[in-house]
């Protein structure tokens, strides 16, 4: 395997792509307060390219813009944002009228707003729809083992509107849909998993692309850029699509050396284990 390169600044790499495609959480905030560095960052890619986000989140684009601009991420860091709630829609737009279970809190219910589906008991579910567990602060995979018996046994299909295993909140990891979603699919269930690192999520993005510029962008000149190794970075090597590892997000233990930069040794093997590839990683994104 080739040595993965460690950079300080994207402005080196920036010249050979013409879209940033950049993970949210974990990238440009933690939950409570944006990274130092990271929108002036994005105002700087966008003098000569364009920068969509793309998030795991499991609400419409619309609250995740609000949530960006109470964190100072103003609209001029970035030019359109896709969810894995606006696919999620998506998906519950062509299989309307249903009735869904939702899993999820309750923030999370802008997701159902203005379609033609029912949030009803589980045993009265066509459909469950999971966007984390009910109380994140202290939930976790371990605490749905049981409740997804009925379900199972009725084979109800699972949509996974946030593939995500965990996220950074603050200063602590949180489990959220995809976690609970795994649990289901070991249990014999069907899940169908909406965003990252899954193929539609791409070609979601291709669209919305098309959609701002009236042409398509050839996948080579993209650049992923995201914190999530199972997420970010195999969603864009499974889809051929080059990729900056931002080592400070969720794995920086697993990433990083003693002062907290990102250890090439230490990223190669964990590549190598899961057939994953970057073009680069840093710590932080920065130009």
């Amino acid at each position: 395997m080739t040595a993965i390169s460690i950079i300080t600044g994207l402005r080196g790499l920036s010249a050979n792509y013409d879209v940033l495609v950049c993970d949210i959480w974990g990238v440009i905030h933690n939950g409570r307060e944006a990274f130092p560095g990271v929108v002036e960052t994005l105002r700087r890619f966008r003098e000569n390219g364009l920068v969509l986000l793309l998030s795991n989140a499991p609400r419409p684009n619309g609250p995740i813009r609000e949530q960006l601009a109470a964190l100072e991420v103003g609209e001029e860091a970035y030019d359109t944002l896709v969810t894995s709630g606006d696919l999620t829609r998506r998906l519950l737009i062509e299989r309307a009228p249903l009735s869904v279970h939702h899993v999820g809190p309750h923030r999370d219910l802008p997701l159902f707003e203005n379609l033609a589906v029912h949030r009803v008991a589980l045993e009265e579910a066509d459909a469950i729809v999971c966007t984390g567990p009910f109380d994140d602060t202290k939930e976790g995979p371990d605490d749905y083992r049981d409740y997804w018996k009925g379900a199972l046994k009725r084979r109800l299909p699972f949509y996974c509107a946030n593939p995500d295993l965990v996220v950074q909140r603050g200063d602590h990891m949180i489990y959220c849909a995809g976690a609970l979603a795994h649990q289901y699919e070991d249990q014999g269930g069907e899940v169908h998993y909406l965003g990252k690192p899954h193929a539609p999520a791409y070609a979601f993005v291709a669209e919305r692309l098309h959609e701002l510029t009236k042409r398509d962008i050839p996948r080579a000149k993209w650049l992923a850029v995201g914190d999530g190794l199972k997420t970010d970075i195999l969603g864009a090597t499974r889809a051929g699509i080059d990729s900056l590892l931002i080592t400070g997000g969720i794995h920086e233990r697993e990433l990083s050396a003693d002062d907290n930069t990102p250890d090439p040794a230490k990223i190669e093997r964990v590549f190598a284990a899961q057939n994953l590839k970057s073009v680069a990683a840093m710590r932080r994104l920065l130009w």
